[in-house]
């Protein structure tokens, strides 16, 4: 279905190709899981695959592609639009029309299906995804995750042979994670559709891969069976990485199959008691920073619908506090809310003051809906779910300096953005940052007003794990110095490993609120998979398991 022959794709701009020399080939009915750290190619690699690399991103291409006996240089992607159907990264920047029908229907009407069928197609859709309540919604109204439903949801919807989907769970629950993956299986064993994913949470989904195409960062390409490749490769999810520090062959990729693996480890560990994921504050001062923002009664609707129920929340000094609750709960309102920006139809918003804050006495509280935006920074700091929504400027030193002069602080934002991400140049342009720099500026943008609470809103989305390894650095360090720090966020495994606390909404509500250990484990959807491995021990991650382990060979040596 899909051949690269002695493919090599290289850019004006760059030292070396990104791809070479690439010999591949996926067979019908295949789902092919593309990995790699962020930067290593893998976005090309799928763009190959309807022609918009070389047609549309520039470079040169060298050797041959073929789709269903097509020849990508022969045919640009509207004449491969038939056979490949592509979902990017960022659902927006798909969209064409206004309302989630009418996205679903508009790939048909380009492709002349018949209206009956298209109507056909369009109520399976909805159904399939979990739709069917927002079909007349408008597109921009809708959370994150719902937007990247719909978007997928517009690509099966023309039935195409091959789907090209770049990260399609990046925003989504894992619930509606689960339902996305298995629909898409479901394509693949009944329909035969051949599927090429790109997914930097793999745990969600190296069970459902035939095969792994791993790009280990040279501009090569390796490709074999899953438990081949995850063997040896550099980047492998919790499940992987649990079976490689117990010894275990073959490595198990289900949780199921872990379990069963698992059954001596268990009982070997029954009597231990894992080590903390986070330690303890180190200093009274971290330890000791009371309450930092207090929210009472907090409500937001949107057209007379609630979308934050009279929420009540309290953020102390020094604590990492995950946000979590499925696509539409309202995460990203309750934080736009607190932040001073947002709508709010009723509550209140204390925060308190640094002492560094003009005309505030430390201590002192204030609600930054009723300051300047530049005051409201100076309080509470936002890093949306789009990191590019706050970047303008031309340059990395233009934003910087911007920043600087906004908060007051000369040469700040730049030994802030030192700190997090070293060896970004002033010149380069922040659009072509990885998703990790892209998150780092933002970062550091916002805390060049040094403000005592931050709010994250899905900052793991586009992050591979080294990336957010990085993140869970950065965030400890801010929580070091005081700060109160909020993560909205699906992904569990980072909450595992990064969160003190967790708070959980639904439909508005807090229906959930304590230690991390505790709020997660409850619920087997919220679970990170070491857990679900080693239930019912009360290990979170795999760190923890290999502290342990070491722990007791160190015992039996003595």
């Amino acid at each position: 279905m899909i051949t690269f022959d002695q493919v090599t794709v290289h850019y004006e701009d760059t030292d070396g190709p990104v791809l070479r020399d690439v010999n591949l080939h996926v067979e019908e009915g295949e789902l092919c899981l593309v990995v790699g750290h962020t930067g290593v190619g893998k976005s090309t690699l799928l763009g190959a695959v309807n022609g918009l690399v070389p047609h549309f991103t520039g470079g040169t291409l060298y050797g041959r592609v073929t789709v269903d006996g097509r020849d990508t240089a022969d045919h640009p992607p509207r004449e491969l639009a038939d056979v490949v159907g592509v979902v990017g990264q960022d659902p927006i920047d798909g969209f064409v029309t206004d309302t989630v029908e009418e996205e679903l229907a508009y790939a048909m009407e380009q492709l002349a299906i018949p209206p009956a069928t298209m109507r056909k197609r369009v109520e399976e859709t909805l159904d399939l995804l979990g739709l069917a309540d927002l079909r007349h919604r408008a597109l921009y109204e809708l959370s994150g995750g719902q937007q990247q439903r719909v978007a997928i949801g517009s690509v099966l919807t023309a039935h195409p042979r091959v789907l090209v989907l770049d990260e399609p769970t990046s925003a989504l629950d894992p619930t509606a994670a689960e339902e996305v993956l298995a629909a898409v299986t479901r394509l693949v064993h009944d329909l035969g559709v051949t599927v090429l994913l790109a997914e930097h949470r793999l745990e969600r989904v190296v069970q459902y891969a035939d095969r792994v195409i791993h790009l280990p960062g040279d501009g090569r390409v390796v490709s074999g069976p899953p438990a081949d490749i995850f063997r040896t490769s550099s980047i492998a999810p919790p499940i992987v990485e649990l079976g490689r520090a117990a010894g275990w062959s073959p490595l198990p990729l289900s949780i199921r199959d872990a379990r069963r693996a698992a059954a001596p480890l268990r009982t070997r560990l029954a009597d231990t008691t894992p080590a903390p994921v986070r330690p303890a504050p180190a200093s009274e001062q971290t330890a000791d920073q009371g309450e930092l923002l207090t929210a009472k009664g907090i409500t937001v609707t949107y057209h007379g619908v609630p979308a934050v129920r009279e929420v009540d929340l309290s953020l102390r000094g020094g604590e990492i506090t995950a946000l979590m609750g499925r696509n539409g709960s309202g995460k990203s309102s309750l934080l736009w809310a607190l932040q001073g920006s947002g709508p709010r139809a009723a509550g209140s918003v204390q925060v308190a003051a640094n002492g560094h804050e003009h005309g505030r006495r430390h201590g002192e509280t204030a609600d930054p809906r009723k300051l300047s935006a530049a005051e409201a920074r100076q309080l509470v700091g936002l890093v949306p779910q789009t990191p590019t929504d706050l970047l303008y400027l031309e340059t990395v030193k233009q934003e910087l300096d911007q920043a600087d002069t906004e908060s007051g602080h000369p040469a700040t934002a730049r030994d802030i953005l030192d700190r997090l991400a070293p060896g970004i140049p002033d010149t380069t342009h922040p659009r072509d940052l990885s998703e990790g720099q892209k998150l780092a500026l933002v970062l550091a943008i916002q805390l060049s007003a040094a403000p005592r609470v931050l709010l994250l809103d899905e900052p793991t989305r586009g992050l591979d794990y080294r990336a957010k390894n990085q993140l869970i650095r950065i965030v400890d360090e801010l929580a070091a110095e005081g700060r109160a720090v909020v993560i909205s966020t699906h992904d569990v495994e980072f909450v595992a490993r990064a969160a003190d606390r967790v708070v959980v909404m639904a439909e508005g509500d807090v229906v959930a609120d304590g230690p991390t250990a505790e709020v997660i484990v409850a619920s087997p959807v919220f679970a990170p998979q070491t857990a679900k491995i080693l239930a019912p021990l009360p290990y979170l991650t795999v760190d923890q398991l290999t502290t342990a382990l070491a722990a007791a060979e160190s015992d039996a040596g003595e």
